[in-house]
């Protein structure tokens, strides 16, 4: 925490009409935003232009990676049935257009909560059709199985964060979490649905070299991600990860530039940029608006019983 942050990274303290509106009704319907929890920097931006993140399964990761904030325990307090229906009760009242839901890694509960997932995305479509939901998953310890729970709901994006380049991944990230394993968890996506956009997320600032980002990226390229984000680490507390180094703006758009050449469709790099930040960017919210136009439902849907015997499910 002893390093003095650059200017760039210098953001305004939250509060406005529209982000107190969105805290009291989280507050109301006992839901977790990750904007709080994870303390993100940009929550007064996003909160107060009506973007918001949810994080569901409760506000206790069963997981102890070194750069979250989020509070830790081995049993966290059992899941609440009624969250997917207040989260999309929430996001009916707000009328939002383009929602990211996202979870902490429960590693306690059988199916990892990927049918609390699944509940969440039914009832979001229930209360808000015409709206867009991403989600952004845990690894689910690599099941497939599970993973087919979320895949056959049809959300609009799947993300998930390989978080860092392969070297670091055992210092940054809790043991149970692996580089191949993310990897494995996006290609999978593909192979259940492969016209189902993925996306994910890489941490810059805490030891990687230029050349270990890039092969970071064309690892994800390799198993058909479309979105990417690189977004500079910042330490939350004294007890974490520290910063390494912070990365200019100027670094930020040469990773961009070098991001669309390896062929992402969209790659969103800066100092403030998180995995869920400005969720309804222009682009991402055009690509999904061109995709839907141009398949009917039917050909949208998953059928999982028709592809589950080509991939290895693991128990």
């Amino acid at each position: 925490m002893g390093r003095t942050k650059p200017s760039w990274l210098k953001v305004k303290m939250p509060g406005g009409e529209r982000y107190n509106r969105i805290q009291a009704r989280a507050r109301t319907l006992r839901l977790h935003t990750v904007c709080e929890e994870a303390r993100c920097p940009n929550i007064g931006e996003c909160w107060s232009s009506g973007t918001a993140t949810f994080m569901v399964m409760g506000g206790t990761c069963t997981r102890g990676c070194r750069f979250c904030a989020v509070d830790t325990s081995r049993r966290p307090a059992p899941l609440d049935p009624d969250e997917p229906h207040n989260v999309a009760q929430a996001i009916a009242e707000m009328g939002l257009d383009y929602v990211v839901v996202t979870s902490v890694d429960r590693d306690d509960v059988a199916d990892g909560g990927a049918g609390h997932f699944a509940a969440c995305i039914r009832e979001i479509r229930a209360a808000s059709p015409s709206t867009m939901v991403e989600v952004l998953i845990p690894d689910f310890q690599g099941k497939v199985a599970d993973l087919a729970r979320v895949v056959t709901q049809a959300p609009d994006v799947i993300a998930h964060n390989v978080e860092c380049v392969e070297r670091l991944t055992s210092g940054v990230r809790d043991p149970r979490a692996g580089y191949q394993q993310s990897l494995d968890v996006l290609a999978a996506i593909k192979q259940l649905d492969p016209a189902r956009p993925t996306k994910s997320s890489l941490m810059v600032g805490v030891g990687e070299t230029e050349d270990e980002l890039v092969q970071a990226m064309k690892d994800l390229r390799a198993v058909g991600c479309d979105f990417l984000t690189i977004g500079q680490y910042l330490q939350p507390t004294a007890k974490h990860l520290p910063v390494e180094r912070f990365v200019h703006p100027d670094e930020f758009a040469r990773y961009e530039q070098l991001g669309l050449d390896l062929g992402f469709l969209y790659v969103a790099s800066g100092p403030l940029v998180r995995s869920s930040y400005k969720a309804g960017e222009f682009f991402i919210r055009q690509h999904l608006q061109q995709q839907r136009a141009a398949l009917p439902d039917a050909a949208a849907e998953v059928r999982f019983g028709d592809i589950a015997g080509s991939l290895e499910i693991r128990s």
